[in-house]
Order: C-alpha cells, then sequence, then structure tokens
C-alpha cells in the first residue's frame, strides 16, 4: 500500500507567521528519506496554506510524484494543467470550512467535473475523484473518465475518535445522545461500508485509495482493505512532526500501515 504524504500543514504553520519558514518544498527531501511515495498538496481557491509559488516548486523540484488536489473551478484547473502533477484529485471546496467536510457529488456536478477531467487528460494528468463511500457516486466515476477514486474516511475516523474520547467533546456534540454500543455499531457498519466502496472501486476497473482523518490509532483498521492501494495522510504526520521529527512521523505511520 503507497503512502501519500500531504504538506499542506507545513504552509499553515508558515504562513500562521506570514514568514518564510517552515518552507514545505524543504519536505520533499525529508519524506524522500523516510520512504513516502507521492506528495500530496491541495492548492485551495483561498490560498489559505499552499500558495501558487509553492506549488510550482514543488511540481518543478519534487523527487516523487505530486498529486494536486484541487476544486473544479475552471481558473483552478487552468492552473493544475499548466503545473503539470503527476496526479490531479478533484475535491469539494467551501470557504468557510475548517477542513474538507465530504466528497464530491459527481452526480448533481458531472457536467462540470467532466469537464474538469477532459481538460486534464488532455495534459496528461490522471484524475481521482474525492468520493463518499456510496455505489451510485463511484459508478459515475468510472463512467465519466477518472482513472481512481479516493474514498472520504472523515465520518469512520470521527467517529473512532468520538468512541475513544468524551463524546461530549465540541466537535462530536453530533454523537453526545449515542452509548458506547451504538457507537461501535456505527463505526463497524462505516468501516463495511469503506470495504464494500473499495470492492466496488476495483470492481469497476477503478484504482482505489482512501484518506481524510487518518492517524496512528484508527488506519490499520483501513489499511487492511486489500482493495485501497494508496492512503493520503497529512494532518496527523504533520501534527506528530512536532514531536517525532518528520521522518520519524512518516516511518512509524508506514510501519503500522505495513
Amino acid at each position: 500500500m503507497k503512502l501519500g504524504v500531504n504538506i499542506d500543514h507545513i504552509a499553515t504553520l508558515r504562513n500562521a507567521r506570514k514568514i518564510n519558514e517552515p518552507d514545505p518544498l524543504m519536505a520533499l527531501q525529508v519524506l524522500k528519506e523516510a520512504g513516502a511515495d507521492q506528495v500530496t498538496i491541495h492548492l485551495r481557491e483561498d490560498r489559505r496554506h499552499i500558495t501558487d509559488f509553492d506549488a510550482k516548486r514543488i511540481c518543478q523540484n519534487s523527487f516523487l510524484p505530486v498529486n494536486m488536489e484541487c476544486s473544479i473551478n475552471p481558473e483552478i484547473i487552468d492552473i493544475i494543467c499548466k503545473l503539470k502533477p503527476h496526479r490531479a484529485t478533484l475535491v469539494p471546496e467551501r470557504r468557510e470550512e475548517v477542513t474538507t467536510e465530504g466528497g464530491l457529488d459527481i452526480i448533481k456536478f458531472e457536467k462540470e467535473i467532466k469537464n474538469a477531467i477532459d481538460k486534464l487528460h488532455k495534459n496528461n494528468i490522471e484524475v481521482s475523484l474525492f468520493i463518499d463511500p456510496d455505489f451510485e457516486q463511484i459508478k459515475k466515476s468510472a463512467q465519466i473518465g477518472a482513472q481512481m477514486i479516493e474514498l472520504h474516511t472523515g465520518k469512520y475516523a470521527n467517529l473512532h475518535l468520538a468512541l475513544n474520547t468524551n463524546i461530549n467533546h465540541t466537535p462530536f456534540k453530533v454523537f453526545e445522545n449515542y452509548d458506547r454500543k451504538t457507537l461501535k455499531k456505527m463505526l463497524d457498519d462505516e468501516l463495511k461500508l469503506i470495504k464494500d466502496a473499495a470492492i466496488s472501486g476495483e470492481d469497476l476497473g477503478l484504482e482505489v485509495a482512501a484518506g481524510h482523518g487518518l492517524n496512528y490509532q484508527n488506519v490499520k483498521n483501513i489499511a487492511d482493505i486489500k482493495e485501497i492501494s494508496e492512503l493520503n495522510i497529512g494532518h496527523s504526520i504533520i501534527a506528530n512532526a512536532v514531536f517525532l521529527g518528520l521522518k520519524e512521523a512518516i516511518i512509524k505511520m508506514k510501519e503500522i500501515i505495513s
């Protein structure tokens, strides 16, 4: 199973002081030494972390394949076509969200997504679609020409955290009326849904990745799904790098996945 390391939050830390360090570009050598399989970055419309300057330098200098997450905004797609990363992962994006809150609705935005896919393919850029583990979304992804899907594991991650922490903590008030037995069943159901979605994706000829909210505590169940060939993990690795160092944080994640 491949590991893509998302380095967005190195830029988040830099931008907190609006200076020049830490520079995301400096992570590339560390990722290579630690055995990461690709570097993942998200060029958001509001440029809250990775900037155009970052994206250009990373694409030009990366030792590893670059997976660039982006919205389906035509202006952003044009930028991606010029930068020519190895892959573009199309994701939903709302300015007010703290982080990506769900998968792309392929059915609702089929025309716009198909236009983006066609444009990226003309520029020899592989396309992945970040979607919820839903069969209809998976089927539509295959129909409109994506080579890959990335299954959104955010609900699974939130349930796992709620089950293993204080469920009255603010981010998990949505779960406060559920007892532990119910939460465990919800977690098991979500994990089965992800497994079934991965099988469906593979059966339709899609390469299947997964990501969002994965960390040292919850990643093993996802890594055990043999139909998933790649995980993209960012926040947890960068957070643990504060204590372990970036190289050791990546190595630890790879060891758990293995």
